[in-house]
């Protein structure tokens, strides 16, 4: 079964992306280096819920 997750930007804390995921493949967490347009940079985006 995959769920909807957002993906938020580490450093400015703003929710930048969706994605779905498997729960059954990755139960932890994901984090993903995504462009945030906030900070003009990539920087790491982890999940939130």
């Amino acid at each position: 079964m995959r769920i909807a997750v957002t993906l938020e930007c580490e450093d400015c804390k703003r929710r930048n992306y969706q994605t779905n995921k498997s729960k059954r493949n990755t139960p932890d967490r994901i984090t993903l280096r995504k462009f945030c347009r906030w900070c003009r940079t990539h920087t790491s985006h982890k999940e939130t819920r």
